[in-house]
């Protein structure tokens, strides 16, 4: 009797001794039925496609064809397109351009440049005390690739100021129906430098403030 017992003992162990086994082995070293059966009820991740790197305001073809799409939207076919108030550059990729309404003066819409094509109007709420007549630049004076003049020089700038960061950005204010290119200053770990520049994206003026 007790040799029976001692042996019913026995098996029991080397059971579970054999079950401990496996389940280690198979976590170490999963086997196919194990690595099948779990694909079959787990949906493999989509790929990801990686992001393209724009470097817009590096990128001259990039700014051409925004230029060109934006001339050629169909609401302003044979008008002239007048840029209201800013026009925004973003390294990103983005442009955002205020333009006034082809068909009403008074109204004007903001269009954004993403994924290298331009969104739809949306409209842009205004005050009367908004002087549109004033803060209008007609898009024949504006060569977008000026944008990537005005960062190169700006960039260029930054080397020469102490804990100067570059910009990932610039843009157009309009006042009086004149443009005026931004960022306007430079600033440092230690001194701060005011930076103007001529219509074309050239280098007016720099000097220390």
């Amino acid at each position: 009797m007790k040799k029976i017992v001692i042996l019913m003992l026995f098996c029991t162990l080397f059971l579970s001794c054999e079950k401990i086994s496996k389940s280690i082995d198979e976590t170490l070293k999963p086997n196919d039925t194990i690595v099948n059966k779990k694909s079959e009820n787990v949906a493999s991740p989509p790929l990801q496609s990686e992001k393209k790197e724009i470097n817009l305001l590096t990128n001259i073809e990039i700014l051409k064809k925004a230029e060109e799409q934006l001339k050629n939207l169909p609401q302003y076919n044979g008008k002239e397109i007048f840029i209201y108030s800013i026009l925004y550059f973003y390294n990103d990729g983005r442009i955002n351009a205020m333009l006034q309404h082809p068909e009403n003066p008074k109204y004007v819409d903001i269009y954004e440049f993403n994924d290298e094509k331009w969104s739809g109007p949306k409209p842009v709420q205004l005050s009367v005390r908004d002087d549109v007549k004033g803060r209008l630049v007609s898009l024949n004076k504006i060569s977008f690739i000026n944008a990537a003049k005005v960062a190169q020089v700006y960039n260029e700038k930054t080397k020469e100021v102490e804990g100067a960061q570059p910009t990932t950005s610039v843009y157009i204010s309009i006042w009086n129906n004149k443009l005026r290119w931004y960022p306007s200053s430079i600033s440092g770990s230690r001194e701060r430098y005011l930076i103007e520049f001529n219509d074309d994206g050239s280098l007016k003026s720099f000097q220390q403030d």
